[in-house]
């Protein structure tokens, strides 16, 4: 019994049909299928109905999805269990968000592999949506993310770990004014309002009754930083500490009434079974 078809079959009752489930294992539709009827040949079972447009699982189908879970569980595990020298054995699938990327996480990727050299991490980018969404469908192990804004899966655990202040960010030309000001007078270069930090932009926006005239709109605190550092706009995006030691000349104002903060944490199934995994991004990634 192939356990990349154990997978396949895990995989598409996850993500409803064949199709999404090629989509994600990064195979052929034709493959999946192939992986499908050999294991129900093997089986001498149909583990789908197929009588209707959209297929589902048959009563076998259900029970070998159970038993399919504990085996890969099992197999996934095992090579954690083999540890043999220091430090952990395993491997890990995360996601991040860019501002992770090119703030801490490289550092403590660093770290981990020194004092963990059989621990391997495995890094996708994307926005804290998006990569809540792989959690909960089990393609990431965990994620690193803004504290999530509802609506968000509730079968999800977040850790915070560091935060970030919300700042507006323009050219040096324009010290001396405020935010209303600015924002009047200048294009508006916007976070993307499909993450999370977007979100409590546009709130805090709202709250304030501060109108905008939106030029651009993008997922980079670093490219939205440094477009406004050049003039091109006024932009708010969201900062740590040792990132404001790093900015070129610019004019800095604190956003927000108080200033908004958001909080960086580790996001993994609430019955996650890589937690002794994941405690070592846990307490690499919260050091100062």
């Amino acid at each position: 019994m192939s356990l990349k078809a154990l997978r396949t079959l895990v995989t598409i009752a996850r993500h409803g049909t064949f199709a999404r489930a090629a989509d994600v294992l990064s195979l052929t539709p034709s493959a999946v299928s192939l992986h499908i009827r050999s294991l129900e040949e093997e089986l001498q079972v149909s583990l789908f109905d197929r009588s209707r447009r959209q297929v589902s699982l048959t009563e076998a189908g259900h029970l070998a999805i159970e038993r399919a879970e504990g085996i890969l569980a099992a197999y996934d595990e095992m090579a954690d269990a083999l540890v043999s020298g220091p430090g952990l054995r395993g491997r890990l699938k995360i996601g991040a968000i860019h501002t992770a990327l090119a703030g801490r996480l490289p550092a403590a990727l660093v770290q981990i592999k020194a004092e963990h050299p059989h621990l391997h991490i495995s890094v996708l980018s994307g926005m804290s949506a998006e990569l809540a969404r792989r959690v909960e469908d089990g393609e990431l192990d965990a994620a690193i993310t803004t504290e999530p804004v509802p609506p968000y899966p509730a079968n999800l655990d977040f850790t915070p770990l560091y935060q970030n202040r919300f700042w507006a960010v323009a050219g040096p030309g324009f010290a001396g004014a405020n935010l209303r000001e600015l924002l009047a007078s200048q294009p508006f270069l916007r976070f993307d309002k499909r993450a999370w930090a977007g979100r409590i932009i546009e709130q805090e926006l709202r709250k304030q009754q501060l109108p905008v005239s939106e030029q651009m709109e993008l997922d980079s605190q670093q490219a939205l930083t440094h477009m406004a550092s050049m003039g091109l706009g006024v932009a708010i995006v969201p900062l740590a500490d040792e990132d404001l030691q790093h900015l070129p000349a610019v004019t800095l104002l604190p956003f927000g009434e108080p200033q908004r903060v958001r909080h960086v944490g580790l996001l993994e199934h609430a019955s996650s079974r890589r937690r002794h995994l994941t405690a070592v991004l846990k307490s690499t990634l919260g050091q100062p």
